[in-house]
């Protein structure tokens, strides 16, 4: 049996789903840099940016919500855009980004995720010029995690991103995105368990409200009360733009600490997250760095378990 034959036998995917060697549209993924970060195209349509130093932030906002090293402006293939950043009610909030949120570090809490409560935050460092090759682009970056709790800023974890954009199967933009996170001293970085932190999007701004998003989960579950700190191996966020649905599909890598990951799916706002801490306290100890891998894959239309199951099938299998 082939491997086409052999996915579509174990999923029970549709022959169209299962077509996973059809072929995407090749056009060049290109760049430009423009506010502090790197704005990726395919052809001439926008595909996804890295923010990596801070850009500019809304009129009036205070600046501890500056921020860089995350992703946003993420479009559908039809030109929609998916993502939102800086939304007024959650202005830590960005497209997709990484953070931790109930911490405990020399003895004292801390929280890199809420930055406007000022006890902790994370930096963009540095980022590698992108590599453009065979139809895909490719880059790295550093952030730090900074403590502000002890009355002076102190470094406590390196976080590295890699990041991969190109086709996947019939898709023809695919974001991977490979997550690196080291202790800078010697002193463990405690997660309690708590119900979100770790890897955040957020949606579309007139998704908001609860009758705006609409979740999909592995599992088949679409209802956000009793998906919400469920386990996924990916979960499909979507909604209406400009009158038409369109959608993210966020997967976690089975390669992850915790793997089916446990989800956020926020009761009312276009929010979502992978957060392993709702698994049980959690620790980075020196010496040990943490990886994790994720999916960003923007869809068009309603949401399709067959075509989400075919996509992650692809993605995770062995390279």
């Amino acid at each position: 049996m082939n491997r086409r034959a052999f996915l579509a036998s174990a999923t029970g995917l549709t022959a169209a789903a299962a077509n996973l060697e059809a072929a995407p549209d090749h056009q060049s993924i290109s760049f430009r840099e423009a506010d502090g970060g790197l704005h990726f195209l395919l052809g001439t349509r926008p595909l996804c940016s890295y923010q990596a130093q801070p850009g500019p932030l809304p009129k009036g906002v205070d600046p501890a919500y500056s921020r860089g090293g995350y992703l946003t402006n993420i479009h559908s293939p039809a030109g929609l855009l998916v993502s939102d950043d800086f939304p007024p009610d959650h202005l830590h909030h960005h497209g997709v980004w990484s953070a931790w949120t109930k911490c405990r570090w020399q003895n004292r809490d801390t929280d890199f995720w809420n930055m406007g409560q000022k006890e902790g935050r994370v930096e963009y460092v540095s980022h590698t010029p992108p590599v453009l090759r065979n139809g895909r682009a490719s880059l790295s970056a550093r952030h730090r995690y900074i403590d502000l709790t002890s009355g002076q800023p102190k470094p406590v974890l390196d976080e590295s991103w890699s990041l991969e954009i190109g086709s996947l199967g019939p898709h023809p933009a695919a974001i991977d995105l490979s997550i690196s996170q080291s202790l800078i001293g010697p002193d463990s970085l405690s997660l309690p368990k708590y119900h979100y932190g770790g890897l955040g999007f957020r949606g579309h701004r007139s998704w908001n409200g609860t009758a705006n998003t609409r979740f999909l989960t592995s599992e088949g579950l679409t209802d956000r009360i009793k998906g919400n700190e469920s386990r996924a191996r990916w979960t499909w966020i979507g909604g209406l733009v400009n009158s038409s649905t369109a959608g993210v599909l966020i997967a976690s890598h089975p390669s992850n600490p915790v793997h089916p990951e446990p989800v956020r799916l926020h009761p009312s706002e276009p929010f979502f997250c992978f957060a392993p801490p709702q698994a049980g306290d959690r620790s980075i100890i020196p010496g040990t760095p943490v990886a994790s891998r994720y999916l960003i894959l923007p869809l068009d239309g309603e949401p399709d378990a067959a075509t989400c199951n075919a996509a992650f099938l692809r993605w995770s299998a062995p390279r």
